[in-house]
């Protein structure tokens, strides 16, 4: 009898399938058949013609219907839903039918392969090797799960027909490749993108995709042609090959085209080479090193170029001038030198402040909207359980023209320790010790002229045009100038031990008494010579050498909550607070410089602070009392409410804000008074998707708005797919700071999803208070021209009160596979006459998931404008 028919409904072996399913026929009955042996066992069984490949010892495991044993032609066959488990590979198919003769397994009729990376391999036929690694595959499909940037990705191979050798190379006769879905309604559809080619070869070893006579598709398409290329495989963070281009097109470079090659020379150190081709100003090089070590790891990056058309751009002081070469460094680096310690460097360099702006090169540290700045900084990190260090240095490189960099301090070394402990009994509490030591240093003082009107230290001229640049005062007297930035050295050390404890009584009042001890030990050297520097002593007398001030404090804070639970309508907490701060009066107002406690807001947040000023070169003294009460509702439903309102007021003592710094630091600042400003917040949260808060400050006699905050953040979703903020400001003249008109601005954002893929968002902040800075410009232009009347008298367009000061504008579509978006964005830039022109850049990017990414900037400047450059870009 040729052929032997049994039935089975499972099968285990240690070997291959000869030996499974003789022995499966050889049992005689129809239960599971069972057979052990080795890998010579299988060749001894009648399979010489397998060579020996390792793995001996893994189990085939079989699930099928049937098992067909055909005598004369020395197959074996499982069918109907034949399932093979051979260590870490699987197949699956309607039928598997195993030739002794030559060692090959044909599966046929919905074929599926898993292999041992979680690859599904699926096809039409498929002609493979005992051990599933090797063979031919009609109709291949093979979908394989990553994991790239966080998220899960599904690339997609197909092909009529393809080889698999050894499990590492798989080759695609006339393949397709994608990291796309197909859609689900019309799955016969091309997907979004593909690339199509008569050849890809995946290479699992070397872990890359090669293409041969190769098209990109988008939406069935062909848009792009390439005869060869390569790229990583999806599984791979780093390789090495060419980037994604950057296209220029500029008046002043020209056009050209940035073609980066990255160089991974090994698993902890690459190395990428950038140059762009320009056609105006030559080659401009980039290369950037990177490097991880066992403790941290450190980058360079390195941009230069010899130009060749530096006329292109304004002389000195206003731009780069003739200057031949141009370029930049930048690093960065952090190492962890023990578990709680790490140190570590953001710098940058530049041969001139308009390099990076003019040749559009970003930097993520870099401000370049409206502060255009880079901030160096090198410094050592402590940390504990309960106490923090933190030494740090600072080097403060202006990039905008407007910017003077004798003015900007280097600031080295600025160390901070913060340790708390537990108070000793009987005391209890905790006690805190904070420390600071800062020192800096500048070579040229900085002014600013009250009110803010246009007076500066140069005002060269090029082409007709006026840039007056370095801000300063025209008349140096008390009141009519402050000193911003103070030239010379100064150092400051302070120490602070304070104390505190929280005591709730039976009645459920809280008390918390604290008391604090600081200590500042000053040396100033002002450079009273060279440039405006000798003018600061019309000002003030500044303490030089050694001085000191020490600041003792007793207080206590008392809170009284009352709470009702009303059930349905939630938690209800009224919350009455009121604090004393007894201290003695401040010294030495006016008589040292202020360089870290410039920024004083009085609001809510800073009612019940014990020192309200932001730094340490002021320090609060007086005797104060500080009044509130809060209202607050939680529901059950996720619904939060919150309200507070108080004011300050001065009880004994020399007001520290009534008298002003050397930079009139606590003047209009609502805190002035002995009766301070009224402080009051308003926050609601309906929900977890909209959060409400509004902070404002009224006048204490008149209740009149001093100082108005407001925003909104909602998400609309499920109703409506729809994310947007709304944020309005309105403050106040502060007339004592150089600010004699009030600043009014509203800034709104949206994020709308047209569809779960299309999108388009928009974001616009309106100057609001713009157009009473035109009238005085134009006040003052009229007086001057009706003093001398020479040339075209002046005009004045009213301006619309809902200047658009930046705005931008994008859209763009999103999936698994892809992403673009095309964005319009309008910043203001300061032109010659003090007003704001606007920057007007388009920028595209395109992402083919698992393939790559290009991004595309185009500026549209039209005007000559004051950041070094003399033409229109």
């Amino acid at each position: 009898m040729g052929r032997v028919v049994r039935k089975a409904a499972g099968a285990a072996v240690t070997g291959s399938l000869t030996v499974m399913l003789a022995a499966a026929v050889t049992a005689g009955v129809s239960g599971p058949a069972h057979a052990q042996g080795t890998l010579n066992d299988r060749l001894a069984a009648g399979s010489a013609k397998n060579a020996a490949k390792g793995g001996g010892n893994e189990r085939l495991l079989v699930e099928a219907k049937e098992l067909v044993y055909d005598n004369d032609r020395n197959t074996v066959s499982a069918v109907g839903n034949a399932e093979l488990h051979y260590g870490p590979r699987t197949l699956l198919a309607d039928r598997v039918r195993y030739d002794r003769n030559t060692g090959r397994v044909f599966a046929e009729g919905n074929v599926r392969l898993t292999d041992e990376t979680g690859a599904v391999v699926t096809g039409d036929r498929m002609e493979l090797t005992d051990d599933f690694k090797s063979g031919f595959i009609d109709s291949l499909r093979i979908q394989q799960t990553i994991e790239q940037r966080g998220r899960p990705a599904r690339v997609r191979f197909s092909a009529p027909r393809a080889e698999r050798v050894e499990g590492q190379t798989t080759t695609f006769e006339y393949g397709t490749y994608t990291a796309c879905e197909p859609c689900k309604d019309h799955p016969e559809r091309p997907p979004l993108w593909q690339v199509k080619a008569a050849r890809i070869i995946h290479n699992n070893e070397e872990r890359r995709i090669y293409y041969e006579d190769s098209t990109l598709e988008v939406a069935g398409i062909p848009i792009a042609y390439l005869p060869y290329f390569y790229s990583p495989d999806p599984t791979v963070r780093r390789d090495t090959g060419f980037l994604a281009p950057h296209f220029v097109s500029s008046n002043v470079l020209g056009y050209g085209i940035g073609t980066p090659f990255f160089w991974n020379i090994a698993p902890d150190y690459d190395l990428t080479v950038e140059p762009t081709f320009l056609s105006k100003q030559g080659v401009l090089g980039q290369a950037e090193w990177r490097q991880r070590l066992a403790n941290g790891f450190y980058n360079v990056r390195i941009s230069g170029i010899f130009q060749s058309t530096p006329s292109a751009f304004l002389p000195g002081p206003l731009g780069s001038g003739d200057r031949d070469f141009r370029g930049s460094i930048e690093s960065a680096g952090q190492f962890y030198l023990a578990p709680n310690w790490r140190a570590g460097w953001d710098v940058v360099g530049v041969t001139d402040k308009w390099f990076l702006d003019n040749y559009r090169i970003r930097n993520q540290t870099i401000s370049t909207d409206y502060f255009r700045e880079a901030v160096s900084t090198a410094y050592l990190i402590g940390q504990g359980d309960r106490s923090w260090f933190e030494a740090r240095g600072y080097y403060f490189k202006g990039l905008s023209t407007f910017d003077w960099q004798k003015q900007q301090p280097i600031v080295a070394p600025v160390i901070d320790y913060d340790k708390r402990r537990d108070g000793p009994d009987p005391i209890g509490g905790e006690v805190r010790f904070q420390a600071n030591f800062t020192h800096l240093t500048r070579d040229a003082t900085q002014y600013t002229q009250i009110p803010r009107t246009g007076t500066y230290l140069l005002s060269p001229s090029v082409n007709g045009i006026t840039f007056p640049l370095y801000s300063t005062c025209s008349v140096f007297e008390r009141g009519q100038c402050l000193v911003s930035g103070l030239a010379g050295d100064t150092t400051r050390a302070t120490a602070q031990v304070s104390w505190r404890r929280t005591f709730t009584d039976e009645f459920g009042q809280r008390w918390q008494p604290f008391a604090y001890l600081r200590g500042d030990a000053f040396f100033v050297n002002p450079n009273t010579t060279g440039f405006q520097n000798n003018e600061v002593t019309n000002l003030f007398s500044p303490e030089s050498n050694f001085s000191g001030r020490v600041m003792p404090a007793v207080g206590l804070e008392y809170r009284y909550p009352f709470v009702a639970d009303l059930g349905p309508l939630g938690v209800h907490t009224v919350s009455p607070v009121a604090q004393v701060i007894a201290r003695p009066s401040e010294t030495k107002i006016g008589r040292l410089p202020n360089e870290d406690a410039q920024s004083l807001v009085f609001d809510d947040t800073s009612l019940f602070a014990w020192d309200k000023f932001s730094g340490y070169d002021r320090v609060e003294g007086g005797v104060r009392a500080n009044l509130g009460a809060e209202y607050s509702i939680t529901g059950r439903n996720g619904f939060y409410m919150n309200a507070m309102f108080g004011e300050s007021i001065a009880l004994a003592g020399v007001n520290s804000f009534r008298r002003g710094d050397i930079d009139n630091v606590g003047r209009n600042s609502g805190l002035e008074t002995t009766r301070s400003d009224f402080v009051s917040r308003f926050q609601v949260s309906p929900n977890q998707n909209i959060s409400f808060i509004t902070r404002a400050r009224f006048d204490n006699s008149t209740f009149a708005l001093k100082r108005f905050e407001s925003g909104i953040t909602a998400k609309f979703a499920p109703f409506l797919p729809l994310e947007t903020s709304l944020i309005y400001a309105r403050y106040e003249a502060q007339p004592e700071l150089g600010f004699d008109r009030r600043r009014e601005g509203l800034q709104a954002s949206a994020l709308y999803n047209i569809t779960p893929n299309w999108f388009v968002t928009g974001q616009v902040l309106f100057d609001l208070s713009h157009y009473l800075q035109v009238r005085e410009f134009y006040a003052t232009a009229a007086q001057s021209y009706f003093l001398n009347p020479v040339g075209t008298a002046p005009t004045y367009d009213r301006a619309d009160k809902f200047y658009v000061s930046s705005s931008g504008l994008g859209f763009g579509y999103r999936d698994e596979c892809t992403t673009i978006s095309l964005n319009y964005l309008s910043s203001p830039i300061e032109t010659a006459s003090g007003l704001r022109e606007r920057n007007r850049t388009f920028l595209l990017r395109i992402e083919l998931r698992t393939l790559g990414e290009a991004n595309f900037r185009q500026n549209l400047s039209t005007t000559t404008t004051a950041d070094g450059i003399a033409t229109a870009r």
